[in-house]
């Protein structure tokens, strides 16, 4: 029996926060997996908080819940949700309605049957046209993307994907620095130069608007340039012995 650990950065999702969790318990994975739900709530200032404690004293055996006092970002959340991860494979999950955890087994599939070590839900894959790849969104991701895989050798089609799958033992292996949504760029980098098998799989997509609460900006596509250029010079992919 193989458990997977399905890690949930929060902050500020009160109108969707409870419908995805019921569907990440609910969604079909593949035969002989159980899952755990590590979520983390980053500080959220609405009704979030009020929320996740309710359904993590409902679910204790499936919940993992945890509050940090101050708001730090997405790729901070996601370093607390790793260490609390105590399944033998971890996916990341967003707490909005923009992924579909339906999803969560073809994206699960190619590690939990040995073929990879990391999987990528694309939301563009070669073989359709998306309807989003006019978007402004999308082409920006798809001009990070491009220098992501310039500077690590890779070819995927969305590197900055919120569904990132990968072996819980190298996860924890991989020191990560990025507090915000540098966390993706970062990610891939490292995956890149521990020379991971990494596959993709064709995900649904769903964009929200500013006005749904959607958190990311112009900003963050700077910060995620600045480092992509900064793990193509630096190689920090390892976790180094401190005795």
């Amino acid at each position: 029996m193989t458990c997977v650990s399905i890690l949930m950065p929060v902050y500020n999702e009160v109108r969707y926060v409870a419908q995805v969790v019921a569907a990440v318990l609910e969604a079909r994975l593949p035969d002989g997996v159980t899952r755990e739900l590590v979520i983390v709530d980053d500080a959220s200032t609405d009704g979030t908080p009020a929320i996740l404690e309710a359904l993590a004293q409902e679910e204790p055996e499936r919940i993992k819940y945890v509050r940090q006092e101050t708001n730090h970002g997405k790729g901070a959340a996601v370093r607390r949700a790793i260490e609390l991860a105590g399944g033998e494979v971890c996916v990341i999950q967003d707490a909005d309605l923009e992924y579909d955890p339906a999803d969560l087994a073809g994206v699960l599939a190619p590690i939990l049957s040995g073929e990879a070590d990391v999987v990528y839900g694309t939301r563009f894959p070669r073989q359709r046209r998306s309807p989003i790849s006019t978007s402004i969104h999308a082409l920006g991701n798809r001009a990070l993307t491009w220098l992501s895989n310039r500077f690590t050798g890779l070819d995927l089609t969305d590197m900055e994907t919120c569904y990132k799958a990968a072996r819980t033992s190298l996860l924890k292996s991989i020191p990560l620095r990025s507090n915000r949504f540098g966390i993706e760029p970062e990610l891939t980098a490292k995956f890149a130069r521990r020379g991971c098998r990494l596959r993709e799989a064709p995900i649904s997509y769903r964009p929200r608007a500013r006005s749904e609460g959607k958190k990311i900006t112009w900003v963050d596509a700077i910060r995620a340039v600045l480092v992509i250029l900064r793990y193509a010079v630096l190689d920090d992919s390892r976790r180094k012995n401190t005795r």
